[in-house]
């Protein structure tokens, strides 16, 4: 009796990564929040400049709500994916508590605080300026903080100086992982050339 010869290794079948890994799905969120939030920073830089009396103002600030909005919603799900995998994670293999980790989730827990904290700041200014005030593309969102004529200046001053800080942090956590920022501008420069200019 022959043993089974083994198959080619034209036939051999080569296991893939999934691509639907918790992993891949934070990554890939990320990127889509890192440009929201370049939407949101250099869209706010743009609103404070223009007038009262610009037509289109209106419409600039409903849609700078709405994105912040959309962050706030992809946070939520990016915080409960990254909870699955941290939980996932350490209960097999407890972390290294080296002075880098320590350092990696001080800056990484700073960055999430205030992803959370701008948006949130900003929904508080435009409540305290007038009830029914935050709109999500059109739908008008329930007030998460009464209208309060004297806590504007506040809620302009949180927002202002968490949106800096948050960028200051943004900027820290763009030079810790500068081989990963390189790495995203080759490939998307790359699909720019072959799909746009070619």
């Amino acid at each position: 009796m022959t043993t089974p010869s083994a198959p080619p290794k034209s036939q051999t079948k080569v296991s893939k990564p999934r691509r639907n890994s918790a992993f891949q799905h934070l990554m890939s969120v990320h990127w889509w929040m890192a440009n929201l939030y370049g939407i949101l920073f250099i869209g706010g830089w743009f609103m404070v400049q223009f007038g009262e009396g610009l037509s289109f103002r209106g419409s600039l600030y409903n849609f700078h709500k709405s994105i912040g909005i959309v962050t706030v919603m992809l946070l939520s799900w990016r915080i409960l994916v990254l909870l699955r995998v941290w939980w996932r994670k350490y209960t097999k293999h407890r972390p290294k508590l080296s002075r880098q980790w320590f350092k990696k989730v001080a800056l990484h827990t700073s960055l999430y605080i205030f992803m959370w904290a701008v948006p949130v700041t900003g929904i508080f200014l435009s409540n305290s300026f007038k009830a029914n005030n935050v709109k999500l593309f059109g739908i008008v969102l329930p007030d998460l903080f009464p209208q309060n004529d004297a806590a504007i200046e506040l809620a302009r001053s949180f927002h202002f100086w968490f949106a800096y800080i948050f960028l200051a942090f943004t900027i820290l956590h763009s030079i810790d992982q500068w081989k990963v920022l390189r790495s995203w501008w080759r490939r998307t420069n790359k699909w720019f050339r072959k799909k746009v200019l070619s």
